[in-house]
């Protein structure tokens, strides 16, 4: 009987381990949530390019966008897992929607496997350089002398700007009012002009101001601070005590329950592309450096940290799903 089972249970794994020494045999799909032209887009399309060459087998980018990325990340949650049907994301917001709406379907763990981060984009809190404010110290200084009067502007609801800047606001107890922008470009506009004061905004977008003396760069939000400006402090550095902010990723995933080798063999694969130069060139125009070399089980450990950290910052600013 014993004997039996084992061989029954054989039988149930080979499909799985076949299926994975022969990937990929036909092309893959690669989802991407948002609109052309966009981030995640940008480097989908790139990366498409790069796998194609790196797989031998044709690579199709799908942008199936709408409700904040989830009707493209549902398809692949729902998707085969076989490694056919993946999704280039970003998080946020695919670690901070289950914070903010009641309709997702999916749970953002749970249901997919964490391949491999391509790149990571840090975050800046800027000022407009007419603002008496040299330092994160003297924006709090300000903030509190001026309740209610500072405002910051942001790429939206929901993005990592603006729960760092929900985060700012409840460790240092400062009044700042939140404008939220149907994207950075719009934002960064409306701060460099002097219309909203604050901006926390990608870094790269801000620098060419910061450079001309428009704008003020006071800190980057994330734990270490970024190479493209080595000079600049993080928050903590800044001196505000217990504040840590997840790097913001683009990253692919695929369905969950993946064959371990189908993940590695997607891992290395994009692991070559982001060697290429054009890879790298479009991640740098997309506000994003390349990743660090990061396992499936790190980016797993950075979903599940950045889940834990978005919750206690909407828990402490009152935020609840709609």
């Amino acid at each position: 009987m014993l004997l039996l089972r084992k061989a029954l249970a054989a039988l149930v794994l080979l499909p799985a381990a076949v299926m994975a020494q022969d990937f990929p045999n036909k092309p893959i799909r690669l989802i991407v949530p948002f609109a052309v032209g966009g981030a995640a887009d940008t480097v989908g399309r790139s990366l498409g390019q790069q796998l194609s060459a790196a797989t031998g087998q044709p690579v199709i980018v799908d942008n199936r966008i709408g409700a904040n990325s989830m009707i493209g990340s549902e398809m692949v949650a729902r998707a085969q897992p076989d490694g056919y049907t993946l999704l280039v994301q970003l998080g946020p917001p695919h670690n901070t929607l289950p914070f903010f709406s009641k309709s997702i379907a999916y749970d953002p763990i749970k249901d997919f496997t964490p391949i491999a981060i391509v790149g990571t984009a840090p975050q800046a809190l800027v000022v407009n350089a007419s603002l008496p404010i040299d330092d994160v110290q003297g924006l709090i200084a300000y903030a509190r002398n001026h309740p209610g009067k500072l405002s910051y502007g942001t790429a939206g609801v929901g993005t990592s700007q603006h729960l760092g800047g929900e985060l700012l606001k409840a460790v240092t107890k400062i009044d700042m009012v939140h404008v939220p922008y149907k994207g950075g470009s719009l934002a960064l506009t409306d701060v460099v002009g002097g219309q909203v004061p604050v901006g926390i905004l990608v870094l790269s977008n801000v620098m060419p101001f910061v450079k001309s003396g428009k704008l003020k760069l006071l800190a980057v939000l994330e734990n270490q601070r970024a190479p493209a400006a080595p000079s600049v402090p993080t928050m903590t550095e800044a001196g505000v005590t217990g504040y840590t902010m997840p790097d913001t990723w683009v990253g692919v995933l695929g369905p969950a329950g993946m064959p371990a080798a189908v993940v590695e063999t997607l891992r290395a694969a994009i692991g070559k592309s982001l060697e290429s130069a054009d890879m790298r060139s479009r991640l740098d125009a997309a506000g994003f450096n390349v990743a660090k070399s990061a396992s499936p089980a790190d980016f797993l450990a950075l979903l599940n940290s950045s889940v834990s950290v978005y919750r206690g910052i909407t828990s402490q600013a009152g935020i609840s799903p709609e």
